[in-house]
């Protein structure tokens, strides 16, 4: 009877996960204004986009607005977090990301959001 509630925690906890992910971003910004990423380069406003899309993609999975692009998006950030984490090491050393575990469990809990849609409170199209 409850179960419908069960990915509103979800989305809550993703929400959480990408609120302290954007602040952790932005109040490191100084360290990681300098450095070279790849395909990039060093670019100064990288960091502050980079926030302020995490902070967009908390507020989609807070408000349960488009559920599923947004666990599509969360997916991607997931991949990119691995991708810097592996290939790219100076990143992960400018500041103190999340640990694997973390988004690990922010990737399984996307999969689901991606599979059971937006749950209470929450606007998405059924697949």
């Amino acid at each position: 009877m409850l179960g419908f509630f069960a990915p509103t925690l979800l989305r809550l906890a993703v929400a959480g996960v990408l609120i302290a992910l954007a602040t952790n971003t932005y109040l490191h910004a100084d360290r990681l204004k300098g450095l070279h990423l790849p395909l990039i380069g060093v670019q100064r406003w990288i960091p502050l986009t980079a926030s302020i899309a995490e902070l967009l993609l908390a507020a989609m999975f807070l408000f349960g607005w488009h559920t599923q692009i947004a666990a599509i998006l969360g997916l991607l950030l997931v991949v990119k977090y691995f991708v810097y984490r592996t290939f790219w090491p100076h990143v992960r050393e400018a500041y103190l990301p999340p640990s694997v575990s973390t988004m690990l469990l922010v990737a399984v809990i996307c999969l689901s959001l991606l599979i059971s849609g937006a749950g209470a409170l929450g606007f998405d199209l059924p697949l």
